[in-house]
């Protein structure tokens, strides 16, 4: 009998699937899906996707940096691009349909559930390997797709909802993150032991501050004082 260990994608995702489930049943998500989410909820939400945006792509920046091929520098200073457009477009467009202008955006404030995740997710990638930059930026890319496969079929009666819904759930977006998951099977299978253990830490505390990004966006979170 051959035993193979498991894949890296598979550790990371049972590590952090309890999270995964209370992310689907939150009501942020819920009232994506039947339309009866509160547009000043999702308006928050996209006021602050556009501030966390601009943090990813630093982060992606820096995994280019640690990446040890070619291939991976690029496809990680892709993304970082790709970040960076998809918040001039798609937020642009989705703004303007909620009666806001980039620049409106731009001068709310960045709240602390933001502020936060960025930072986590900045200090993982400058201060640890490779390997920890790749799990700290993965619940993003991986738990977005799950979520977009797991509302598409559903859609939403509401077009801005069923649009944003699109976004997440098509094969392109599959696409992007399927070579996220290969690069992160490729990494585990020579990270040290250590390592790994790294990698399912800052996989499941950034996949906590998923769970945490939405739930401020329905509370409208705002700093206290």
């Amino acid at each position: 009998m051959v035993i193979t260990d498991p894949r890296t994608r598979d550790v990371l995702w049972a590590g952090a699937e309890d999270v995964y489930a209370a992310i689907l049943e939150h009501p942020f998500l819920a009232g994506l899906a039947d339309g009866t989410l509160p547009r000043e909820s999702f308006r928050h939400y996209i006021v602050q996707d556009a501030h966390y945006l601009r943090g990813y792509a630093r982060a992606l920046a820096v995994c280019a940096a640690k990446a040890p091929d070619a291939d991976a520098t690029v496809m990680f200073a892709e993304h970082a691009a790709g970040a960076i457009n998809a918040e001039r477009d798609m937020h642009a467009a989705l703004l303007g349909e909620l009666g806001m202008t980039h620049a409106d955006a731009e001068r709310e404030p960045v709240a602390p559930t933001t502020l936060a995740y960025v930072s986590y997710m900045l200090a993982a990638a400058h201060g640890g390997s490779f390997a920890e930059a790749v799990s700290a930026v993965l619940p993003c890319y991986w738990i977005y797709a799950r979520v977009g496969e797991e509302l598409v079929a559903r859609s939403s009666p509401d077009p801005l909802y069923a649009r944003w819904i699109a976004l997440y759930g098509g094969a392109e977006y599959q696409a992007v993150v399927d070579a996220v998951l290969d690069v992160t099977d490729a990494i585990g299978a020579r990270a040290s032991e250590a390592e790994r253990a790294l990698m399912e830490r800052h996989y499941r505390t950034t996949s906590k501050y998923e769970w945490m990004f939405w739930d401020a966006g329905y509370r409208q979170e705002q700093w206290p004082v």
